[in-house]
């Protein structure tokens, strides 16, 4: 097992020794702006902050921890929900920020290949992209903060997945710091190379517990020649996987996203950002956001009318808006993109990050809403990425009440969750990753040899156990 019980404090000696060798540009201060994740749930710490600005100034930084046996922890945007870019105690590391590392080293526009630095915004990168007539599909609601390195080290999963799949299917090589200075130079664009162990995919998903990456090689693809976005109203969500289903038979391979909103999102934006557009003034029960993607000739909003008329006639859908200019679809995409802003404000009292397989979904949401009765008077608000099974099933305070008043029913609620959610053969952890939040869930519904296969590598890699200690694996 690695040695994490014996760290050593990051000492002035230690910092001294650094100075030696970085840049002062480096050194930041460690305020707050590092020590906050965005639930609030958390308040890291940090030794010293170190933003390096190159892959061998990562290098000698790691170099020298791994010798002095001091944590680190490595940060992107900042933007992670369960935990993983923070330390709340114990010895307080190294945080290495990669927000100087955000350098586009190459464009490919005819592979369809990006190379960026980890430290590049994602909306950057979809910039980029679209200079180049082409599409860096994977989107999440943090967007304009959240860096490239944090989504591949979380493997996030946005609003995309159901066409593209997950951060993991976007990227085709990478270059990582190992805990001990190497450097992994894996910036491959071979599309097909079957040389061997997928440390590319061993490290994507890591959480900054094997290395850090500090570039990576990512797929582009076109840009659809028709997009369209329509809001459909559905009776439930059994409809909704239907009309998923019926939508496939119409477009197949064309719908890009499907997603699932129930009313709660909509009064939640309604209550705190009563300047954003909605589409409805009177909020349906449920509705699908459907994006869809289509080839050259082919009219989007043509296609959505035609499905709506089709799941219609089989009492699927009940009312609808379908985008008619590209403002229109910016304004529907920003109300469901807007969801996590109003729950933040509003304050869960417990958040669940899920995925299940698509045929127990509608009987999930039942039961969990009649499971949660049973603990206490609670709101909640379901919405999600339906097409591949990833919901998030918020549980926030009754109208009136604040959240601090459920405080001893956390632990009750969260279990009550992913006890059904493992009860249905699905995972407590879709899109978000482990970080510190879901260390005991992860040992709790995890596979006991999966588990020690990943203690092993991470023992393996990093004997000393200083990167991010305390994620992911419990540290010890």
């Amino acid at each position: 097992m690695s040695d994490v019980m014996n760290l050593n404090a990051v000492t002035p000696a230690f910092v001294d020794t650094l100075r030696a060798v970085l840049p002062a540009a480096t050194f930041r201060d460690a305020n707050a702006s590092y020590l906050e994740e965005p639930r609030g749930r958390w308040q890291g710490q940090a030794a010293v902050v170190l933003a390096p600005a190159s892959v061998d100034e990562v290098s000698v930084i790691l170099k020298a921890a791994h010798e002095a046996r001091v944590p680190v922890v490595p940060y992107g945007g900042g933007t992670g929900l369960v935990g993983g870019q923070i330390k709340p105690d114990g010895v307080a590391p190294i945080l290495l920020s990669m927000e100087r590392m955000t350098a586009v080293r190459a464009c490919y526009p005819e592979e369809n290949v990006l190379v960026v630095e980890a430290g590049a915004i994602l909306e950057d990168i979809h910039n980029i992209a679209a200079d180049h007539d082409r599409l860096f599909p994977m989107s999440i609601a943090a967007k304009g903060s959240a860096r490239i390195g944090g989504c591949l080290a979380t493997n996030a999963g946005g609003v995309n997945v159901l066409r593209y799949g997950n951060t993991r299917d976007l990227v085709l090589g990478l270059e990582v710091v190992l805990p001990d200075g190497q450097i992994w130079n894996g910036l491959s664009r071979l599309r097909k190379d079957n040389t061997g162990y997928d440390l590319r995919n061993l490290l994507v998903g890591s959480e900054g517990t094997l290395g850090v990456i500090t570039a990576a090689a990512l797929k582009l693809a076109p840009i659809p020649a028709g997009q369209g976005t329509a809001v459909m109203v559905v009776p439930s969500p059994a409809a909704a996987l239907e009309l998923l289903s019926l939508a496939r038979s119409h477009m197949g391979e064309g719908i890009s996203a499907f997603e699932l909103i129930h009313r709660q999102g909509m009064a939640f934006i309604a209550e705190h950002l009563p300047d954003l557009r909605l589409p409805f003034e009177d909020f349906p029960e449920w509705c699908v956001l459907i994006d869809v993607g289509l080839a050259r000739g082919l009219d989007p909003a043509d296609a959505l009318e035609a499905l709506f008329e089709a799941a219609a006639e089989q009492e699927l859908v009940s009312d609808g808006v379908i985008a008619q200019s590209e403002q229109q679809r910016r304004d529907l995409w920003e109300m469901r993109e807007q969801i996590p802003e109003g729950n933040r404000r509003v304050g869960s009292v417990s958040s669940h990050d899920i995925s299940l397989p698509l045929s127990h979904i509608a009987e999930f949401i039942e039961a969990g809403w009649q499971a949660l009765a049973k603990v206490s008077d609670v709101r909640v608000n379901c919405f999600g990425h339906l097409g591949d099974g990833n919901l998030h099933f918020n549980v926030f305070p009754a109208e009136g009440k604040d959240r601090a008043e459920y405080t001893h029913l956390r632990d009750a609620i969260k279990t009550c969750v992913h006890d059904l959610v493992a009860s249905y053969g699905g995972s407590v952890s879709a899109e978000h990753g482990i970080g510190r939040l879901k260390v005991d869930d992860l040992e709790k519904y995890g596979d006991p040899v999966k588990l020690a296969l990943m203690r092993q590598i991470k023992d393996s890699l990093d004997p000393h156990g200083i990167m991010n200690p305390g994620a992911v694996l419990r540290a010890g």
